[in-house]
């Protein structure tokens, strides 16, 4: 076992790190499990690995259901938006292969990191979407992520319109790997992971950076576009402010288009 968190766990064993979400009910990502998160990947950078597992404690009921909305304020929306990002900036930079193993519902910033990832393995009852477009924002990690996972036009439909998909239609679409039963997810991810066993470490990262490569503009800066795009710009409009204010009053918002 590594690390002392209170949000996560994680551990490393025989090459693989496997970082486990532990706030239940939902693993809800606030700013404080998201630094956790980083702080684990820092950890990872050190070792010689072959993956990195995510996934989600067996008293949540969810894989993630997506970024703490309470903290999508004006007072911390750059933080939020940073700690959230700074994982995947992490991920880009370790080149390590990362592995999805989701057990319920991966919404939000659960989503974009399950489409962050290289290999996702998905239990039959697992949900996958991105609902951030009825709270008056968008998704900025999906905005880059979703078409390169499962194409264009359907990741703009499914962005646009807040679509939450099942685990049989995300496999179809590419989102997903594998669809198995709930029972057989450590199985499946065992198989994989003894694949991944066979080879050298150093090969399967620059593999990795190789592929990462094949989409043109690096994470990094199609992230800093997007930031601009969401922080300057979104976020100073009423109907963001008021998307927010809300979900966190339990309403329906009132759009005023502006």
């Amino acid at each position: 076992m590594a690390g002392n968190y209170q949000h996560i766990r994680l551990s490393i064993e025989d090459r693989v790190a496997r970082i486990t979400f532990a706030r239940p009910p939902l693993n809800i990502f606030n700013i404080a499990m998201m630094r956790e998160i980083a702080a684990a990947l820092s950890e990872c950078g050190g070792q010689t690995l072959v993956a990195i597992v995510f996934d989600a404690d067996q008293e949540c009921r969810a894989f993630s259901a997506g970024v703490a909305v309470e903290e999508h304020v004006e007072q911390l929306v750059y933080q939020m938006l940073d700690s959230f990002h700074s994982v995947l900036r992490l991920l880009e930079n370790l080149a390590k292969p990362t592995v999805a193993l989701v057990d319920g519902a991966a919404l939000g910033g659960g989503c974009e990191l399950v489409a962050a990832c290289d290999i996702v393995i998905a239990s039959e009852r697992a949900r996958f979407g991105q609902p951030e477009i009825m709270l008056g924002v968008f998704p900025p990690v999906a905005a880059i992520m979703l078409p390169l996972a499962i194409g264009d036009k359907r990741a703009r439909e499914l962005i646009l319109t807040g679509e939450v998909i099942d685990a049989a239609t995300a496999g179809r679409l590419g989102l997903v790997n594998h669809v198995v039963a709930s029972s057989d997810l450590e199985q499946k991810l065992l198989v994989v992971l003894t694949k991944l066993r066979q080879f050298s470490a150093t090969a399967l990262e620059f593999t990795r950076k190789a592929l990462d490569l094949g989409r043109g503009a690096s994470l990094d800066e199609a992230l800093k576009k997007v930031e601009e795009i969401y922080l300057h710009e979104l976020m100073k409009s009423a109907d963001a402010s008021e998307g927010i204010k809300a979900f966190i009053e339990k309403r329906k918002p009132v759009w005023r288009n502006r």
